[in-house]
């Protein structure tokens, strides 16, 4: 699962979280973000509109790698699963979680906090793991930290990672990649403004 997932990751830089609350947004939305490098995003399952939004991608839009992020229990590790989604994420883990995600032969990511939380993740052989909310964590310091005594997992920090801050995180030895909604902004998206959200895909698609 971790090397299937570090694939999908090394794809890109930065993942794109969406909030897509339009179905019609979907397709328009994943061909403005592969057309400025990033073909990876996650479509949170955090409106009604999200497991159609995510159909529609993986139909219409070859060149976009689709995961579903918000899973929160085994039910929606189901749902999302069905779909045919390349991976899945969760913000954080349960036990019931975990026992599902384990018994699936599907790349995931897996929401970590404290260390505790990454050592658990660790031992059942999820190596590649999101840190979230990284900012408020501390930021590249706690990912310094954590490379210690945790020097073989890798991560994807999302949660305050901004225009900012993100090449400071991706310079981290143990950083495979970012997850930010800066790049796709509601604003953006409910104006339309596809050319907007490219130009910003392609500030941030090139080495980091």
């Amino acid at each position: 699962m971790s090397d299937a997932l570090s694939t999908i990751l090394e794809k890109a830089p930065v993942v794109p979280v969406l909030e897509i609350a339009r179905a019609d947004d979907a397709v328009p939305l994943a061909e403005a973000l592969v057309a400025g490098g990033l073909p990876v995003i996650e479509v949170t399952l955090r409106t009604d509109a999200a497991l159609d939004a995510v159909d529609s991608i993986m139909k219409h839009v070859p060149g976009c790698t689709v995961g579903i992020g918000s899973i929160r229990d085994p039910q929606a590790l189901e749902r999302a699963h069905a779909t045919g989604a390349a991976f899945g994420v969760s913000p954080g883990m349960t036990p019931d979680l975990l026992d599902a995600i384990t018994a699936l032969d599907w790349p995931f990511l897996p929401g970590a906090t404290t260390i505790s939380e990454v050592m658990t993740l660790r031992a059942r052989g999820l190596m590649v793991q999101k840190l979230f909310p990284a900012a408020l964590l501390g930021g590249a310091a706690y990912l310094k930290a954590i490379k210690g005594p945790v020097p073989d997992v890798t991560f994807c920090p999302t949660g305050g990672v901004t225009a900012r801050n993100a090449a400071e995180f991706l310079s981290l030895e143990n950083v495979i990649a970012v997850g930010g909604t800066w790049i796709a902004t509601s604003d953006l998206v409910n104006a339309g403004n596809w050319a907007a959200i490219t130009e910003r895909a392609a500030e941030v698609s090139g080495p980091a």
